[in-house]
């Protein structure tokens, strides 16, 4: 329930500062313009507080924090005196109406901008992209070499940390094949120094992946380097199975029903496949051979399969120094860093709308709410910085999402607007009215398919 809560509430606090800054860019550039503001409203619904500024516009917030929107004088809705008429927006000049339209996801780029400036000005600990190994008979199995290796680039596009992989293969998604530049690590004394890099190309024709079941590194077949873990008791979770049953910090797992133990996933393999069964674990503990009774807890897993858990952690060697990455630059440098950050992330939002009217990406995998909610909430868990990067995707996705030409997007009404300059004359209201149901039609449609796979989340 805390969960839940929190990241309702992580949800409620990013989509109002993204709904404030796109409404704001309307209103700003509106007011500048000329044109009359009737009421600024962040939400819908039974208004919570509100106030008049001294040019008559409301300022409201709403019960309801889905959304937003800038009512503005327009003769097509409202009487106009001839005294009014030069405040009203369907008065304005096309290219003063294209500018107030615009400015809306103008501003969610600018947003995006800012939040990845301060972002790489606090600085975000993160960690090199070092690869232990590739599994068999997988898209990254033709990656020929004996040691962990480091990820410099994919298609030519470099590669710092494992955000920014990840980043890279998304967007080789509906793609036949890849090409990737990787660094083969030689160790010597513990220094880890990067040999001479190679490059493979790396066939997708025969790949699938599925982003609820698997990540999009385990699907391709990559084995992160991780530190060891040792089959030691680091941490009791009170009250769990694990600590009903006696185990203790620093115990050293040797056997579960006499079976040898080799590797802490043996144990949790042992622990999951078990679920409300006793066993027999064997473990040292102050030289002395001790032997309890432990019946794993059960829950369901993401994919509806009951597992046993323990609430147990095991002793794990600390992460190389040298595998870490700290990304922190000076103002102007985080200023350019952040153009950039914008730049790709708008270039991977365009390329995958377009594969999914092509067909290239399943329409299962656009998300909801409910999945936006869960990545504020886990973004929020890490840290500032996290949520801040979070926002700045966010931010970019609602930006190139209201530019998509539908009528009842801002893209839409930047299409009519368009052809008027092209045509000389604004667009009839009953082709821009029928524009409006369709692309209504299209966006609802597309909105009950991201709630379906929401709810396929919570399930």
């Amino acid at each position: 329930m805390l969960t839940i809560l929190w990241n309702l509430g992580a949800f409620i606090a990013a989509l109002s500062i993204l709904v404030t800054i796109h409404e704001y860019g309307h209103f700003w550039v509106a007011r500048r313009c000329g044109v009359k503001v009737h009421r600024f409203s962040v939400g819908f619904g039974k208004v919570l507080f509100k106030r008049t500024d001294s040019q008559g516009t409301e300022f409201a917030v709403a019960a309801i924090p889905l959304g937003g929107y800038v009512k503005m004088l327009d003769g097509r809705v409202d009487e106009l005196t001839e005294d009014d008429e030069q405040f009203a927006f369907d008065k304005k000049t096309v290219w003063q109406r294209i500018a107030i339209v615009a400015a809306g996801p103008i501003a969610n780029f600018l947003l995006a901008i800012f939040v990845f400036f301060i972002m790489y000005m606090v600085g975000i600990n993160s960690a090199k992209p070092i690869i232990n190994g590739t599994a068999e008979n997988t898209p990254v199995d033709v990656i020929q070499t004996d040691t962990p290796f480091q990820v410099m680039s994919v298609n030519g596009q470099s590669v710092g940390d494992w955000e920014a992989l990840n980043l890279a293969l998304v967007g080789q998604i509906g793609e036949s094949e890849f090409q990737i530049t990787i660094a083969p690590l030689s160790d010597t004394k513990n220094q880890y120094n990067l040999e001479p890099t190679k490059i493979f190309m790396v066939s997708l024709q025969d790949w699938k992946f599925d982003p609820k079941k698997e990540s999009i590194i385990d699907s391709l077949g990559f084995i992160p380097y991780r530190p060891t873990v040792h089959l030691e008791v680091a941490d009791v979770a009170e009250g769990g199975a694990g600590d009903k049953a006696g185990l203790e910090v620093g115990d050293q797992l040797v056997a579960v029903d006499g079976v040898m133990l080799n590797t802490w996933q043996e144990f949790v393999s042992q622990i999951q496949g078990h679920p409300e069964q006793p066993l027999n674990v064997e473990v040292i503990r102050s030289s002395q051979s001790i032997n309890l009774n432990l019946v794993p807890a059960s829950r369901e897993n993401a994919q509806q399969l009951i597992q046993g858990y323990i609430g147990v952690a095991p002793v794990v060697d600390e992460y190389p120094e040298a595998f870490r990455v700290k990304l922190q630059f000076s103002p102007i440098e985080a200023f350019v860093k952040g153009i950039e950050k914008t730049g790709r992330l708008t270039e991977l939002t365009f390329d995958t709308l377009i594969k999914l009217v092509t067909g290239d990406i399943a329409v299962t995998n656009l998300s909801g709410p409910v999945a936006i909610a869960k990545g504020a909430g886990m973004s929020a868990n890490y840290g500032i910085e996290y949520f801040l990067g979070f926002l700045g995707l966010i931010s970019v996705n609602l930006g190139l999402m209201n530019l998509i030409p539908l009528p009842v997007l801002d893209g839409g009404h930047l299409l009519y607007y368009c052809a008027e300059i092209v045509t000389g004359k604004a667009i009839p209201e009953k082709i821009q009215e029928i524009g409006y149901k369709i692309g209504g039609a299209v966006l609802m449609t597309f909105m009950v398919i991201a709630l379906l796979n929401d709810l396929n989340l919570l399930s």
